[in-house]
């Protein structure tokens, strides 16, 4: 009987608790919520099995809060079963950073479209020395139209012109490396 106890004692010296093995868990699954966010391209790029891809997918059309968990439980168990899961944690990382770089992009490109709106040619000048990439005269075009759209509280679209002009224009310069 001690010697049976003995057994026990050292394999639990050596083993991962429950406690760490249910925080292992947790992990996993939160891995997994953060894949459900990726579009199917981002998906494809992931180094997994074709048994995660399907779970993943599978999880889309259920809606259910409690299958959803158990879903995801599911989700964790499958992940843990993958033969790299750090390359795995890695690249869904890389997404979420790239995520974070185009909200950035897009937040700068609508503060410069209101600036330019509301402050005219100032706002203009700043921003050609930002971006130098960027047609002066399209731009100035742009901006007019824009405001002309603001003053008589019309909707035309100019705004959104605008503001995907300069979005391709920050893009662009910061791939030239020319902006701050």
């Amino acid at each position: 009987m001690s010697e049976h106890d003995h057994q026990d004692d050292s394999e639990l010296e050596w083993g991962k608790s429950k406690s760490q093995l249910k925080r292992e868990m947790q992990e996993l699954q939160e891995l997994g919520k953060k894949m459900l966010e990726l579009s199917t391209e981002q998906l494809k790029t992931l180094p997994i099995t074709d048994t995660l891809q399907r779970a993943i997918s599978e999880s889309h059309r259920i809606r259910q809060h409690e299958a959803r968990r158990r879903h995801l439980q599911y989700i964790g168990k499958v992940i843990r079963q993958e033969e790299d899961i750090d390359t795995i944690r890695r690249a869904i990382e890389a997404f979420h950073a790239g995520s974070e770089e185009h909200t950035r992009r897009l937040h700068l490109a609508e503060r410069w479209r209101d600036r330019l709106i509301n402050e005219g040619d100032s706002a203009l000048g700043e921003f050609i020395e930002y971006c130098p990439v960027a047609d002066v005269q399209h731009l100035r075009n742009l901006a007019r139209n824009a405001r002309r759209d603001v003053q008589k509280e019309k909707n035309t679209g100019q705004s959104k012109k605008l503001f995907r002009y300069l979005r391709e224009c920050i893009d662009e310069g910061e791939q030239a490396g020319s902006t701050d």
